[in-house]
């Protein structure tokens, strides 16, 4: 089915926005991503316009993202929401299940080994394995984190695009929204998520059973009711809510 392009964003509404996929062009790499100056000027823009409820929701982790983003200074949930950052130097943990990040990380680089096209993608509470180099690996990387998983049984696995992620369960994007709409400057207003993957759909769902709306950024099935083609289409529909 033929999804309709969103309406122009509400004075009123709470935007929540993925990043990789989203505001950015997937990359080879996760620390390959483009942000220009001129996505760094929209979300200040952005969050002026909506008088501060502007949240980034993201797989990644908060440090990461601020790197990324150079002088952001709204909030960012990080990690599938088991961080918090209201602003730059702030991170408050939301959840923790007492990962040895390292030894996680060592035994995926252990297992990922033979074959130097998966990228370890290092988290601070959880690893994920990208076989965007070779998407003929993608049953390895899959039998490979099903097999860590049963090992770390307080992890939960999470598909992602050309990726398998091993995250703390108990936490999501859906809960993280949730949680935001509680804070000020969100709750009370009307939320609006935007994301491309399988980890932003139930984020989507829940904007939706709030009486908000959802944005899928290009391909593939979704629960959102709108759909844009690509992270260019989305930066001119900001750019139409903001003028």
């Amino acid at each position: 089915m033929t999804l309709p392009p969103p309406p122009l964003l509400p004075a009123q509404a709470a935007l929540f926005l993925d990043f990789d996929g989203c505001l950015v062009e997937i990359a080879p790499r996760p620390d390959a991503v483009v942000v220009t100056q001129a996505l760094r000027d929209r979300l200040a823009a952005l969050r002026d316009r909506q008088d501060g409820a502007l949240a980034l929701i993201s797989g990644r982790d908060v440090a990461d993202l601020r790197g990324h983003l150079g002088g952001f200074s709204g909030m960012i949930a990080g990690s599938h929401g088991s961080e918090l950052s209201p602003a730059p130097g702030l991170i408050d943990t939301l959840h923790s299940v007492g990962v040895d990040a390292a030894a996680l990380h060592a035994e995926a680089h252990a297992l990922a080994a033979p074959h130097p096209a998966i990228l370890v993608e290092e988290k601070p509470h959880g690893v994920a394995l990208h076989y965007r180099d070779d998407p003929s690996l993608q049953g390895f990387v899959e039998r490979t984190m099903q097999d860590m998983a049963t090992r770390h049984p307080h992890l939960m696995l999470q598909p992602a695009k050309m990726a398998m992620e091993l995250r703390p369960g108990g936490v999501g994007k859906d809960s993280a929204l949730a949680h935001l709409m509680t804070l000020a400057p969100f709750a009370g207003r009307v939320p609006v998520f935007a994301g491309d993957d399988t980890t932003d759909e139930p984020a989507m769902a829940e904007a939706q059973s709030r009486g908000g709306f959802a944005i899928k950024v290009g391909d593939g099935p979704t629960a959102a009711r709108h759909r844009l083609s690509d992270p260019a289409a989305l930066a001119d529909w900001l750019d139409a809510s903001l003028t």
